[in-house]
């Protein structure tokens, strides 16, 4: 039994073990078979039996018969009884040898019962002892045998995990996942196809199991050993090698994915591994063939040098010149020494050097550059400690270039200045200055007035670095300050001396709306302040003043010169006669800047008139002079900054005057989209007041739609990636020409598109469609906007009314008042169709004049 014991979980009887389980099944056979001969002879024996008395039962009133006869005719003796009686005497006979017969046959039987009995017994004592030999504690056997449920025999032991009932062939329970994995798949083709397996798993408990999977008999076996002392060390030893196998695996195959030269030596210096990126810089095809050619990335001086530095305990770690690809590269090498070799792998940082230099140049560069502004400027470090100062500064403050050169810190600088009374007087000197410097924590720039003892006014601008640090720039705005000063005095003296004449004065605009008017203006006419606000257009005060006078002299004629666009514009004066009976001395004088200016005189009493005429147009000819001064004043003060600031703006981005930080340039960029904007406003004011008076004129041509739709996408982009939207045009391949006027049908899309993309949000898309219906060019504009209220959508096309609050930007509301005049001027049609929340739809419908045949063919 020991040796049979020991044999089990060898490889030598892998394929004899399942005989154990037929040999207790012939066992069990021979046993079923002796008990049901036995049980056949028995009933044999009984028949037998059954039969002989039955035989005897029949044999008894026979002889009881003869007998009585024999007794009744002793004396009759004849042939024919002689004869009857030999018949009685030979069936008594038969019946006596089949009897003696029986008795035979049952001592066989018994013969043979106890034979069957101690086979039997044999049968049982055998299979008792295969019980004993498989139930042992170290190892248990799963048997299939077809469909039926698997029978479960012997045991593992206890610290394994596994369990002891039904339960066990749940392998996810008690095995690793991958091992109940790998087990399950392995016994569906055991039972399904035939094949054998042996294999190692490892329980949740960390122990070693031995699976091992046969056929035999149309049987299934799985048979479970626990490992135990050296083949449980081996079998751990064997996962180990597996899972440090994969992860070595991993870790190459991860090398190989980045763009980092890898590689590892043996002893001797000589490449044993290199990744895909290694094979690459050494313009090998792989990097096996890098391996077998020796091909390296280093130089032998380099490589010399790494063995020599690199230790067990001290890594190489330095940056090495080469060439890769025919190009000059810098690496930055880590070297690993090893016990059977060492590793390396190699970082490319040329680029960061040249960035650097590039840094280094640049930060030169814009020393150089803020050291020449007019526009003081000091940067700190991350310890408030002065590290740059220009000239203006300098010569601000007036300080000591060796107190400078110190490097002193920001609240020490600032210390320096107020003792020295450069500062503004402060009641609590502490706080002011803790205020001042929290730009050291502050997320965005600070700004900050600051009016100095010598009377210069300074914009000041505190911006923190993201590093560290803090930059000081200081505007000087003295001359600003002055110079607003003075134009709002100027402008204060003009409205108190106009408000105070006792002519009627009204200035109007070249649009032909009033800019302002006297009360004296307004009680002639008889209008109230409300029906003269400024912005008011001069048709509008005409109807009002209609009902004191309404001769075509009058207003209608004041309108026609203040809207007039004439290169010479004209003055006029005369005298009115009011249907209230005064007489009004009227004059129409051009003013500088497009406007217009009209004086009224009550000429009602002559003597008053006469008198009063002597003294006030004295009064009116400074007036006049003070007005035509101020005009001119303020038209040169406010186009002398504007020009000086559109040009200095393009100066600067010239590469001859230097280049520019970011904060530079996106000023700059600032200072020319406000200068865009400024124009545009202009030209739509220039365009609706020609437009207003009566003068436009169409300069009709013949258009080709496809390339204006080109034109306009091309125009539009800028403005399109402004807000962060996207245009889809959707056009026929060839929508023909028109005859319009090509400027200003291309007016008509940009602002249309240029609307949308104001009200769309942030990465929508807007819509542009195009069709011919006949010779009409439709065209229409959609938004995926905030929409338009129905009560709001009658009055998108009044000037200056604009949505500004919902949009990205605001504007002066003149785009869709231009579009629908443009298309009015055109004879065509223009509509929308918005729901708020759902977008705008804007339709356009714009007819040919004269189309030509070659496009209605083509239509």
């Amino acid at each position: 039994m020991s040796e049979m014991n020991r044999s089990l979980p060898g490889q030598a009887d892998e394929g004899a073990w399942p005989d154990i389980r037929s040999h207790e099944a012939g066992q069990k056979h021979t046993a079923r078979k002796a008990v049901k001969q036995s049980s056949g002879s028995l009933t044999r024996l009984a028949r037998i039996c059954a039969g002989g008395t039955a035989i005897a039962a029949l044999a008894r009133p026979v002889l009881a018969q003869v007998e009585s006869e024999a007794a009744a005719s002793a004396h009759l003796f004849t042939s024919s009884q002689v004869v009857g009686f030999s018949v009685v005497i030979g069936v008594i006979s038969a019946a006596l040898l089949s009897t003696l017969w029986l008795v035979r046959q049952r001592g066989n039987l018994e013969n043979e019962s106890r034979e069957i009995r101690s086979a039997l017994s044999d049968a049982h004592q055998r299979i008792s002892q295969y019980q004993a030999l498989i139930a042992d504690k170290n190892r248990r056997i799963v048997v299939w045998d077809g469909n039926e449920r698997p029978e479960l025999l012997g045991q593992l032991p206890a610290e394994t995990g596994a369990p002891q009932d039904s339960e066990f062939l749940a392998f996810g329970l008690w095995l690793k996942p991958r091992s109940a994995t790998e087990l399950e798949r392995a016994i569906d083709r055991l039972r399904g196809v035939a094949q054998s397996f042996d294999m190692v798993v490892e329980t949740s408990r960390e122990e070693i199991l031995e699976a091992q999977g046969r056929v035999s008999g149309g049987r299934a076996f799985v048979r479970f050993v626990a490992l135990n002392n050296l083949r449980a060390e081996l079998a751990e030893l064997k996962i180990e090698r597996d899972r440090l196998m994969s992860s070595i695996s991993a870790f190459q195959n991860l090398l190989d994915a980045i763009d980092l030269p890898a590689w590892q030596r043996d002893t001797e210096g000589r490449l044993t591994w290199v990744n895909q990126a290694y094979g690459d810089a050494v313009e090998a095809t792989s990097p096996q063939h890098a391996i077998n050619e020796g091909r390296e990335i280093l130089t032998t001086v380099a490589r010399e040098h790494i063995r020599v530095a690199a230790t067990p305990e001290s890594p190489f770690h330095d940056k090495i010149s080469t060439v890769v690809r025919g190009n000059r590269t810098f690496f930055d090498v880590v070297d690993v020494k090893l016990p059977s070799g060492s590793a390396g792998i190699a970082i490319d940082v040329s680029e960061a050097a040249s960035v650097r230099a590039e840094l280094e140049r640049t930060l030169k560069s814009h020393a150089e550059t803020l050291d020449h502004l007019a526009t003081p400027v000091a940067i700190f470090d991350g310890d408030r400690r002065l590290q740059f100062y220009n000239q203006a500064f300098v010569a601000l403050w007036e300080l000591d270039i060796a107190f400078l050169e110190s490097k002193p810190d920001n609240a020490e600088l600032l210390e320096r200045l107020r003792a020295a009374k450069k500062l503004p007087d402060q009641l609590n000197w502490k706080s002011w200055k803790e205020t001042a410097l929290s730009v050291y924590r502050a997320l965005d720039t600070q700004t900050d007035l600051w009016h100095l003892p010598n009377g210069q006014t300074l914009r000041v601008f505190a911006t923190a670095h993201p590093q560290g640090g803090a930059t000081w720039v200081f505007e000087n705005l003295t001359e600003q300050v002055a110079l607003e000063t003075r134009y709002n005095t100027l402008v204060k003296v003009q409205g108190e001396t106009i408000d105070h004449l006792s002519e009627g004065v009204a200035v109007f605009g070249a649009d032909g709306r009033i800019r302002l008017s006297n009360p004296a203006f307004r009680m002639l006419w008889g209008i109230t302040e409300a029906e003269a606000k400024p912005g008011t257009h001069i048709r509008a005060i005409g109807e009002t003043c209609l009902q004191s006078y309404d001769r075509p002299d009058g207003w209608k004629t004041f309108a026609e010169l203040i809207t007039s666009f004439d290169d010479e514009r004209r003055s006029s004066q005369g005298t009115l006669e009011l249907l209230s009976g005064l007489v009004l001395d009227y004059a129409v004088i051009p003013l500088p800047n497009a406007q217009t200016m009209l004086t009224f005189v009550n000429m009602t009493d002559s003597v008053r008139a006469e008198r009063a005429l002597t003294e006030k147009n004295e009064a009116l000819r400074k007036a006049d002079e003070l007005k035509n001064d101020f005009v001119q004043h303020v038209s040169y003060e406010l186009r002398s900054p504007l020009t000086n600031i559109i040009g200095f703006a393009d100066l600067l981005r010239t590469p001859s005057v230097g280049p520019l930080n970011e904060r530079q340039a996106e000023y700059i960029d600032h200072i020319s989209t406000s200068s865009s904007v400024l124009l545009t406003l202009v030209n739509d004011i220039l365009d609706l007041a020609t437009v207003d008076a009566g003068i436009m004129r169409l300069n009709y041509s013949e258009i080709d739609l496809n390339d204006l739709l080109d034109d306009v996408s091309m125009q539009i982009a800028d403005r399109l990636q402004e807000s962060g939207v996207t245009l889809e045009i959707t056009a026929p391949a060839y929508l023909g020409s028109i005859v319009a006027d090509p400027q200003r049908l291309k007016q008509i899309l940009l602002k249309l598109l240029s609307n949308a993309a104001n009200f769309s949000p942030e990465g929508a898309g807007i819509s542009l469609e195009c069709h011919r219906e006949g010779t009409d060019f439709v065209f229409s504009v959609s938004d995926r906007g905030p929409g338009i209220p129905q009560d709001m959508i009658a009055t998108v096309f009044d000037r200056f009314a604009t949505g500004a609050k919902s949009g990205k930007r605001g504007g002066a509301g003149l785009g869709l008042s231009i579009v629908d005049s443009f298309v009015s001027l055109h004879n065509g049609r223009v509509s929308i169709d918005s729901q708020p929340g759902k977008g705008t739809k804007v339709i356009c419908r714009i007819p040919s004049i004269n189309l030509p045949h070659s496009v209605a063919a083509a239509e």
